[in-house]
């Protein structure tokens, strides 16, 4: 019996790694706003490697006066930025508290099975909150924006997708020096003051 049990729970303690490994993407793979399948797995929803609601941010205030934004379309995304950032250091911090508690279950060969399951549905259950928080402010984001600022944001994206290919060497993702950073950096963002999504076993409050 006692082989058995011990055989369940290292099952159970495989499925807390693989939980830990999709919350360290949960909050970069949110679905993109990309246009033309840049990422991974191409099309609209599905372009994770360049997409994001903390990446549409920036991209909107560095783009603000070839988009036309006005002053309080800026300090809007503003505030809606500061608002993201504090609930994903939250959520993040949460998840990995939570994540340390399954860890210390599974080591534990006499834990309950019930409750390593409780854990791991808390677990899952706080990275579909993270997602969901990140998927309403970007429906904020775009509600924010007139329908000729959608179209000028969506020009601007697109320049910058073909100005990444031409400097990659013959594709978005190919060959190039860049290798797999779509900015040539391995913060696209570096420079502006952006940040990338930093995984909960990582995290440092920025």
């Amino acid at each position: 019996m006692k082989p058995i049990m011990s055989g369940i729970v290292s099952c159970v303690a495989t499925a807390a790694v693989v939980l830990t490994c999709g919350v360290a993407g949960s909050w970069a793979n949110e679905p993109g706003y990309g246009y033309g399948g840049h990422g991974k797995m191409g099309g609209y929803g599905k372009s994770f490697m360049h997409g994001g609601t903390g990446h549409l941010i920036r991209h909107l205030l560095k783009h603000e006066k070839d988009i036309g934004l006005t002053p309080d379309q800026v300090a809007k995304l503003k505030d809606l930025q500061l608002a993201l950032d504090k609930a994903r250091i939250k959520a993040e911090a949460d998840i990995q508290i939570t994540e340390r508690e399954i860890k210390a279950l599974t080591e534990d060969e006499k834990a309950d099975l019930a409750a390593i399951e409780a854990k791991l549905k808390q677990s899952a259950d706080q990275r579909v909150a993270l997602r969901l928080t990140a998927l309403k402010m970007k429906r904020d984001v775009l509600n924010l924006l007139t329908p000729e600022q959608r179209e000028k944001e969506k020009t601007e994206h697109e320049k910058v997708l073909r100005e990444h290919g031409k400097s990659s060497y013959g594709g978005p993702h190919g060959g190039g020096s860049y290798g797999a950073y779509p900015h040539g950096k391995k913060n696209p963002h570096e420079g502006m003051g952006g940040h990338p999504p930093v995984p909960p076993t990582e995290m440092s409050v920025q």
